[in-house]
């Protein structure tokens, strides 16, 4: 039945599923003893395949107990059946005889075909998990297999993964054949198969793209403290160096911005702000919040919440459209951040040490206040904020000005009070319900729930 072809094709099925060619060979004898004991013989008869690696050749043997009184025809035989085969043997003895492979018949191989395809997803299923789960929170190279209105079918090698509307990229199109980088979020093995769950919106994508291009985030010389992300529109990074003589932002910029343009580029032109980290809060507050110029920043370290003062004119900066900025420094450092214009601070009696004009002025307003002045806040005085980077898709010979990579169409009205709900949980923040709904779940309907496995595994199915 089977031959030198038939071990070649295993060796391509091993090459092209990772399914190993002795797993099969397995398989394939377990799937003949059972259709062999279904259709010739009985469930409780001993029977033992045995295939050739080399050459594919199949042998069947089939073992019988010689008694003197048969129970079981499936695996007893008579002395005078015994002695009929050869006179030498007696009632105790074990007799072997093999069975032509031909036997099987038309039924029998269907049966072993289903049996041994069974197997084979299977030992398909366990190889995947076994290759993928360790690329979880890593990410792989792709190309585009499929696009559906819901979802985007990417071919990643001996398999495809589902990547669903609401884990891409808000605003970008992508096209059949198209090679992109997914991030592995997940590896479930479920009863049917073996699913690998991606995504082009998850943080660690943009950690992973950086350990990409930057050799020095690659061995560890410099660390991505921390990422938050909103997907298509901003990230900000954190970044240290266990260098005193490597500067963490210039290496992840790189020479004339190569290296941070082609995150950017694969990320679909996603702005990506570049911050220091600092162990001590009050200075990594301030650095989040950048392009904004911080005056002041007092902490809560027992409810772990900072209240941030900017000057009037860098308020909107500060908690930028649609409060993002504000959001992402408060992922990016783990606190809670309430910011308020030198105006608001002023008019709630708000203080503070310092000895630059700003102050002085600020104290001389004060004193025009009819109600007693709120005493000192304890604090510590910021200094200017270090170095901070934005970064965007810009041609090679074009140079911009820092300020020009914000938008500062929407304005905030310096004395209104900044919502802290903006910025407390992603989860909360509800300030435009069709800006969230317009990026991110514009063709998902609560009333009809739509599963794209299901239409994922029809396509592999095939």
């Amino acid at each position: 039945m089977a031959s030198k072809k038939f071990i070649q094709a295993l060796e391509l099925l091993e090459e092209e599923k990772g399914i190993k060619k002795e797993v099969v060979l397995d398989a394939l004898k377990e799937a003949m003893e059972k259709s062999y004991k279904r259709n010739y013989a009985g469930t409780e008869s001993k029977v033992d395949v045995e295939i050739n690696p080399t050459t594919g050749k199949i042998r069947i043997f089939e073992t019988k107990d010689v008694v003197d009184d048969v129970m079981d025809e499936d695996y007893e035989l008579s002395l005078e059946e015994a002695q009929a085969i050869d006179p030498k043997y007696k009632v105790g003895d074990v007799v072997v005889s093999e069975v032509d492979p031909q036997i099987f018949g038309r039924l029998a191989a269907i049966q072993t075909k289903q049996l041994l395809r069974q197997k084979i997803r299977e030992s398909e299923k366990d190889a995947l998990f076994n290759e993928y789960i360790d690329k979880k929170d890593d990410i792989i190279n792709g190309i585009v297999d499929r696009v559906e209105p819901n979802f985007v079918i990417v071919n990643i090698g001996r398999t495809g993964a589902l990547l669903p509307k609401n884990q891409q990229i808000p605003g970008e199109k992508l096209v059949d054949g198209q090679h992109i980088k997914v991030y592995v979020s997940d590896v479930v093995r479920e009863t049917k198969d073996t699913r690998i769950k991606v995504s082009r919106t998850e943080p660690g994508l943009v950690r992973r793209l950086f350990e990409q291009e930057v050799p020095e985030v690659f061995d560890g010389t410099v660390e991505i403290v921390s990422v938050s992300r909103e997907a298509g529109e901003r990230s900000k990074i954190a970044v240290t160096s266990r260098d005193e003589d490597i500067d963490p932002i210039g290496s992840c910029v790189g020479k004339g911005g190569i290296r941070v343009n082609n995150v950017v580029k694969e990320l679909n032109g996603e702005k990506i702000d570049i911050v220091e980290w600092n162990e001590d809060p009050i200075v990594y507050i301030s650095h989040a919040l950048s392009p904004s110029e911080v005056k002041h920043v007092t902490i809560n370290e027992e409810e772990k919440s900072a209240l941030v003062i900017v000057p009037d004119s860098q308020l909107s900066i500060a908690i930028g459209k649609r409060g993002q900025n504000a959001r992402l420094a408060v992922r990016l450092t783990g606190w809670k951040i309430d910011i308020k214009s030198v105006s608001e601070a002023m008019a709630e009696g708000l203080a503070y040490d310092d000895d630059s004009e700003f102050n002085k002025s600020f104290e001389e307003e004060m004193t025009k206040v009819e109600e007693p002045i709120a005493e000192p806040i304890v604090q510590k005085i910021v200094e200017p904020v270090k170095e901070h980077i934005v970064i965007e898709v810009f041609d090679e010979n074009e140079t911009e000005e820092l300020e020009e990579a914000f938008d500062d169409e929407e304005t905030f009205d310096s004395n209104e009070s900044f919502d802290e709900d903006y910025i407390e949980d992603d989860d909360d923040y509800v300030e435009d319900e069709d800006y969230i709904e317009d990026d991110y779940d514009d063709d998902y309907d609560e009333e009809d729930v739509y599963d794209p496995y299901e239409e994922y595994d029809a396509y592999y199915d095939d």
